[in-house]
């Protein structure tokens, strides 16, 4: 217990000091909101994918190959689908569409900017969804954090809560998006060396692949099998989790903080790799997790979502444990602070600074982020208190809200001209009507991204087409800026 608590209070107040590093940086809401525009190409990738992979990557993911088996595998294959797709299609238009539209800030700024929305109907409506998502999403991080801390500490439930929800929300507070970015960078490097060593133990320890897949068998042989009780349905919602990320405003602010356009194609290689990598390890843990309790039945798993948190207690040295537990709480810091942040800023920048105070300071616009990312905290705070939350269960809810919400809607507004404003706003408000009636309805066990993203992109679509005007407003700046998007591109 000493080596695990001193290897969690040095990797925290490590976690501190970059983020009081950070603070000195920020001087605007500029520096503090998107880090100044100057992140370098393996910044911008790592932290990308740590936003990404919360505590679900080494909790959610191996729960449910624990529990299914290979089948549930298909969720990390759309994954890699979804996010390299994400990556070539809308990071580098979004970089160079939001730096010259009026240098938008924050996904609603830019919606705002792009139809010309004098009314700032896109923003609210944009920034009504965030908030509404993200305080369930920030949720699904307080609670994974509590349940590491509780399983590795023994802790009350509440009080590992308050310890996991603190940890992360000081340095946010006090240096932003720089503190948030590079803290990802490292907490990036550590999941994945947490998820390539503890799998290649876990298959030694069983005395090899032939042994440890022996004991999966004796499970049953359906466990190895991809398409065990598949059916259409299943598939379409196991794979469709790749639809999210182009609706994810915390990995999509990674793109628009590049320092260039040309660097995401370098940026996109290394976050890819290392995203496969990371998936690949912790379906492995999940998977043979199953091998690991055959062959040590005097250990029990009473939530299969910390398999990996006892695979690593009872396995590794203590000092090597701590520095795996602390993957995990690296997962679950890197998400929930960019959350926050994102949180914070869209009520800062979109309802303070444009309602509110229009001609307000600097410093009382960095001040305004801390206090609102204080309150989105506190009410995240209030739903984790529920012990019996979920980890999968909420992400699995606020990634369909924002893919099905903002996906269509970012990735058409940055390939076709003719998408007007009515469309837009039709289109985001139906999609996220669409996964809260679904989630509420569980209407054939079908995934709601699924059916959310398609309605969106259909009302989208037809919404435009009923309203486009031949070379209006919005479709000349579209013309723009993609002109000056392909200058960058050439520009070395």
């Amino acid at each position: 217990m000493f080596s695990t608590t001193t290897t969690f209070i040095v990797y925290i107040l490590a976690m501190l000091i970059i983020g009081i590093v950070a603070a000195r940086m920020t001087n605007s809401l500029n520096d503090y909101v998107l880090g100044g525009r100057s992140l370098g190409r393996v910044v911008t990738a790592l932290s990308a994918g740590a936003s990404d992979m919360s505590g679900w990557l080494l909790m959610g993911l191996p729960g449910a190959l624990y529990v299914a088996g290979l089948s549930e595998a298909w969720i990390a294959i759309g994954l890699t689908v979804g996010s390299w797709c994400n990556w070539k299609f809308v990071a580098a238009r979004l970089r160079s569409f939001t730096a010259n539209a009026s240098d938008a800030l924050t996904l609603p700024d830019y919606l705002s900017a792009r139809f010309c929305d004098k009314y700032r109907l896109t923003a609210i409506a944009a920034a009504v969804i965030i908030l509404i998502f993200f305080v369930v999403y920030c949720a699904s991080g307080m609670v994974s954090g509590a349940r590491l801390f509780e399983q590795t500490f023994g802790l009350d439930y509440r009080n590992a809560l308050l310890i996991g929800a603190v940890s992360t929300i000081f340095y946010v507070f006090i240096g932003g998006f720089l503190a948030v970015s590079w803290t990802d960078t490292v907490q990036a490097t550590l999941m994945i060396f947490a998820l390539l060593l503890t799998p290649m133990i876990m298959i030694m320890d069983c005395g090899g692949f032939a042994a440890a897949n022996e004991l999966i068998a004796q499970k049953g042989p359906e466990m190895a099998s991809f398409l065990k009780g598949m059916t259409l349905i299943g598939f379409l919602s196991l794979v469709g989790w790749g639809l999210g990320y182009m609706g994810q405003p915390h990995i999509l602010v990674r793109f628009m903080a590049a320092g260039t356009v040309r660097g995401l194609g370098d940026a996109r290689r290394i976050s890819i790799t290392w995203m496969i990598l990371c998936l690949l390890g912790a379906v492995l843990v999940g998977y043979y997790g199953v091998a690991f309790s055959m062959r040590h039945p005097e250990v029990s798993v009473n939530n299969p979502e910390q398999i990996f948190i006892i695979v690593t207690q009872t396995l590794f040295n203590p000092w090597i444990a701590g520095i795996l537990l602390s993957a995990i709480l690296a997962a679950i810091m890197s998400t929930l602070s960019c959350q926050l942040l994102v949180a914070s800023t869209t009520l800062t920048a979109d309802f303070y600074r444009r309602l509110i105070r229009p001609h307000a300071s600097q410093t009382e616009l960095v001040w305004c982020g801390r206090m609102m990312l204080l309150l989105v905290a506190v009410i995240a705070y209030i739903i984790a208190t529920d012990p019996n939350s979920g980890v999968l269960r909420l992400v699995s809810y606020a990634w369909a809200g924002f893919g099905a919400s903002f996906g269509p809607c970012i990735l058409v507004s940055l390939l076709w001209k003719k998408m007007t404003l009515p469309g837009a706003l039709c289109g985001m408000c139906a999609g996220a009507v669409t996964v809260i009636i679904w989630e509420i309805g569980g209407f054939l066990g079908l995934y709601s991204i699924v059916p959310g993203f398609l309605i969106s992109l259909a009302v989208i679509i037809l919404v435009s087409l009923a309203t486009y005007k031949p070379k209006n407003k919005c479709e000349l700046l579209f013309e723009d800026l993609e002109r000056q998007f392909w200058v960058e591109v050439k520009t070395k």
